[in-house]
């Protein structure tokens, strides 16, 4: 017996919220990972493995945000709980190797198509990971080509922001590449649930497992306080929000006096005008060959 399946059983309320929670850890994550290229080398790791953290914290709980108003008539749902939280490792690992990739190789190039592509192969691998913990009376399969799509909007959009976060250009572009990072997370989850079908059995409800609202307490204090934590360590960074590097100090030499800098405050009318004058010319030699 083929089942009904509704993703939108709150109407936009799950989509919107699940959206912002991606976007808050891509935030941050990326945020992380630009400040990683601000630092020295032996500062990096740390940098990246919180960027990492952030990032698959915050597209975890988007999952199950969204996961939240999905239902489907004739069945409960339940979630295993083991598979569930093995989902949360799986998405930090992925993403903290598609991160490392763009930290340490840059933005551009096989560096930037790798990193990008591990990414969202993360984000991929996360979402089904989920779904397989899904416990029902029946049993769900999937269109091919819908989930070849989301995939590749996964892997799409993660390349895109990974790239915008190796800018360095201040909290506008963070701004920009977290919007896109949400929409990887979003648009892949969508997608790939817009390939779910599910064949009921119609023999008993499924007697293992957790339901959505029992899970999302942990999912709130656990990966929501440390998207907290970050985003304090965010704010309270300089460097984290513009993005820039702090300027260079002036370099003081034993023995070599420093230059004074030169303002000119009076501008060009005011400077005295030298007088041209003109070199005298050498007197020519004479090429006629002289009396001996």
């Amino acid at each position: 017996m083929q089942g009904t399946v509704d993703g939108f059983s709150y109407g936009l309320v799950t989509p919107l919220v699940a959206y912002l929670m991606a976007c808050l850890g891509g935030a941050l994550g990326l945020r992380c990972t630009t400040r990683s290229l601000l630092v020295a080398r032996s500062w990096r790791p740390g940098w990246l493995l919180l960027g990492s953290a952030a990032i698959g914290s915050g597209i975890w709980t988007m999952h199950f945000i969204g996961m939240m108003g999905f239902t489907i008539q004739g069945t409960p749902i339940r979630y295993d709980v083991p598979m569930t939280f093995a989902s949360l490792a799986v998405a930090i690992v992925m993403v903290g190797l598609g991160i490392f990739i763009v930290g340490y190789r840059g933005t551009r190039g096989a560096a930037l198509f790798t990193g990008g592509t591990v990414t969202g192969l993360g984000i991929a691998s996360m979402h089904y990971l989920g779904m397989a913990g899904m416990r029902l009376d029946g049993e769900l399969r999937y269109n091919t080509f819908t989930v070849a799509a989301s995939v590749a909007i996964a892997m799409a959009a993660a390349t895109a922001a990974l790239w915008a976060a190796g800018q360095v250009r201040g909290f506008l572009w963070s701004v920009g590449a977290s919007l896109v990072m949400g929409l990887a997370v979003s648009g892949m989850h969508y997608t790939g649930m817009a390939a779910v079908s599910v064949h009921l059995h119609g023999t008993a409800e499924p007697g293992s497992g957790e339901s959505a609202a029992a899970l999302l307490a942990p999912m709130l204090i656990g990966p929501l306080a440390f998207l907290i934590l970050a985003g304090v360590v965010v704010i309270f960074d300089p460097m984290m929000v513009t993005g820039r590097l702090p300027a260079a100090p002036v370099e003081h030499k034993p023995g070599v006096p420093a230059r004074p800098a030169v303002h000119d405050t009076a501008g060009p009318a005011a400077r005295p005008v030298r007088p041209h004058t003109r070199r005298p010319l050498a007197r020519r030699r004479s090429r006629v060959p002289q009396n001996r």
